[in-house]
């Protein structure tokens, strides 16, 4: 049976060294969400991030806009936050109602405001090995995981099931910078399960419940579950077959209580940072 990797613990500690840390300044870092609409899933990950934001010591701010904005009005709220040297992070929650354009919305955050590390400046910084103002929180979040479990990265085969630029591309980069041999697959990958079953380490990131099976996974792998689904019974469920999956792997993760945790610890930690370049 595979060991755990459980986010849940690594980003409780995270959070407390950040804690820790916000009391020896004499200013807070301050963070700003923006929720554009109604979506649930959308409400609770902000209220979440809201909650471990003020957990953390920070100034906390949700600006909750209508669905029907406009995209001139969206930059003009975002214009406003760059300009307000309290504010230090700045966040707007996706996925966007489809009649605005979210890379050009990503685009008009500062770089060094952007506490998703989704503007483009921050993400190539990040594919030609420099240091981006921030990375990207659940990729980042990932590879904390694997180094707190003294997984080795260098030279091992890791599969990347998903090409997003929220989690696969970015985390090929962060891979590549650590010596891994990295395949990014897709939905229009040939031999998928031949490919997966090759890997050292495995992150599923498809948003496909159960999507990746025993037979897909080398005896002993590590597998990072990304995916947060839900079953019939509306109980949350991977992107990984957990119960026939874990049989097989060394490590994996849990869902919930994995990959999802460290998301919101990485984005604090990320605000942090931005905290301390701009200060």
């Amino acid at each position: 049976m595979a060991t755990l990797i459980k986010g849940k613990d690594l980003s409780a500690k995270i959070v407390e060294k950040i804690r820790q840390e916000v009391l020896n300044h004499d200013k807070k870092p301050t963070l700003v969400v923006i929720i554009v609409g109604n979506n649930p899933a959308s409400q609770v990950y902000v209220s979440k991030k809201k909650h471990t934001a003020e957990l953390a010591g920070f100034n906390s701010r949700v600006i909750e806009l209508e669905e029907s904005i406009s995209q001139e009005d969206l930059e003009k709220q975002i214009e406003i936050l760059n300009q307000d040297s309290n504010v230090n992070g700045i966040l707007v929650q996706l996925p966007l109602p489809k009649h605005l354009n979210t890379y050009n919305i990503l685009e008009k955050i500062l770089p060094e405001k952007d506490v998703d590390g989704f503007h483009p400046i921050n993400i190539g910084k990040l594919a030609i090995g420099l240091k981006p103002n921030a990375i990207s929180c659940t990729p980042y979040g990932i590879i904390k995981l694997l180094e707190e479990n003294k997984i080795e990265i260098e030279g091992k085969h890791a599969v990347i099931i998903g090409r997003s630029n929220i989690v696969g591309k970015p985390l090929s980069y962060l891979l590549l910078n650590k010596n891994a041999t990295v395949t990014v697959c897709h939905s229009k990958t040939k031999n998928l399960p031949e490919i997966s079953s090759q890997a050292d380490i495995l992150i599923a990131a498809v948003g496909i419940p159960k999507f990746v099976k025993a037979d897909w996974v080398k005896d002993g792998a590590v597998v990072i579950d990304v995916g947060i689904n839900r079953n019939e019974e509306g109980k949350l469920i991977g992107d990984v077959d957990f119960e026939e999956v874990e049989k097989k792997a060394d490590y994996i993760t849990p869902v919930p209580g994995g990959v999802g945790p460290m998301t919101i610890a990485m984005l604090l930690s990320n605000t942090l940072e931005l905290f301390k370049l701009q200060n």
